[in-house]
């Protein structure tokens, strides 16, 4: 039996329901830095590398592609959260941001009960946050070009077999991207040359076109070039502390700080720093206290992947800023 009837429930980005996270009002009434900055601070963000490298119009070394979901989902996360934060910094010609809600769903059952839930009608209504009209109409032509390889994008992630493991990355960086527009304009002025600069490059890189570069050289770009540090190193710590990052989204099981052990150091590169390290953890779950195994690859003696023994295939990025904390000695013994 299919039935229809009204329904109000209010959604941003289809990407954005499969993972649950909710991206659209979060983050308004941030507190706002004083001083315009002279450069675009990132400091202690998720995703320092990927906007200090827009920023300067580095191109080439971003890594997130510009037709990926989590780059339509950084963009209109920015653009929500500077419309709420900075509305005097909009233009005379602003564009209201719209929502697309919900309006008809179709709800199939089957002996009385419901087996399936579809929206067959949406309606777009003002969200009440504003946008530059360049900066949006960009963002809704990605939407757009997105949704054109909804169905393929679909089955190739539900064929996958590390299809879970990649949903839940998914999350991490979600949760990620939250807490950097929490703070995002703490660290940088509304008023700034600095954000003025990474939001004409972050459209710029969303286009395709050529970059507003500058010449200096990026200290992550830097970071990568020199490599990790040599010496010894507190690896415990500095896994204890990549682990907890990790454990923020995790769904079910709660990560016990502090309990990294039995760590191995199972490969070492010419210069003496680790090329893979492994060691165990515990965690509470529906099963009580319970041990797990987190590996973590180094590239050219930094981190460059995290792996979870119940999901070995998949590779997690690491948080760029603990990255960097790690380049610089923070965890010299």
């Amino acid at each position: 039996m299919i039935v229809c009837k009204r329904f109000n429930w209010s959604i941003f980005l289809v990407f954005v329901i499969l993972i649950g996270v909710s991206l659209r009002t979060f983050g308004e009434n941030i507190p706002l830095a004083q001083p315009p900055n002279e450069a675009l601070n990132t400091d202690g963000l998720y995703f320092a590398e990927f906007y200090d490298y827009i920023y300067r119009g580095h191109f080439e070394h971003v890594e997130i592609t510009a037709s990926s979901q989590i780059f339509l989902m950084i963009y209109s996360k920015y653009l929500r959260t500077f419309g709420s934060t900075c509305p005097e910094q909009l233009p005379e010609n602003k564009v209201e941001i719209m929502d697309l809600i919900c309006v008809t769903e179709e709800v199939t059952t089957e002996n009385g009960m419901e087996v399936s839930r579809v929206c067959v009608e949406y309606e777009a209504v003002g969200s009440g946050i504003f946008a530059d009209p360049d900066m949006y109409q960009t963002q809704l032509k990605m939407e757009k070009e997105q949704a054109m390889n909804i169905l393929p994008s679909t089955i190739e992630s539900m064929t996958n077999p590390n299809a879970i493991g990649n949903s839940l990355d998914m999350v991490h960086k979600s949760k990620g991207l939250l807490s950097d527009m929490a703070v995002f304009f703490q660290l940088n002025s509304c008023a700034s040359e600095a954000l003025r600069r990474f939001e004409k490059n972050l459209r710029n890189y969303a286009l395709g076109n050529a970059p507003d570069r500058l010449d200096e050289i990026s200290k992550y770009q830097q970071m990568r070039e020199a490599g990790g540090p040599t010496g010894p190193q507190d690896l415990t710590t500095f896994v204890d502390h990549l682990v907890a990052d990790q454990a923020e989204t995790w769904a079910f099981n709660k990560y016990q700080r502090g309990s990294i052990s039995g760590l191995v150091v199972q490969g070492k590169d010419s210069q003496g720093r680790p090329t893979s390290i492994q060691a165990n953890y515990r965690f509470s779950g529906f099963m009580g206290n319970s041990q797990g195994w987190v590996r973590v690859l180094f590239k050219n003696g930094l981190p460059d992947c995290i792996i979870f023994y119940d999901f070995p295939d998949n590779c997690k990025t690491p948080n760029s800023s603990l990255v960097s904390d790690y380049a610089g000695g923070s965890y010299s013994n």
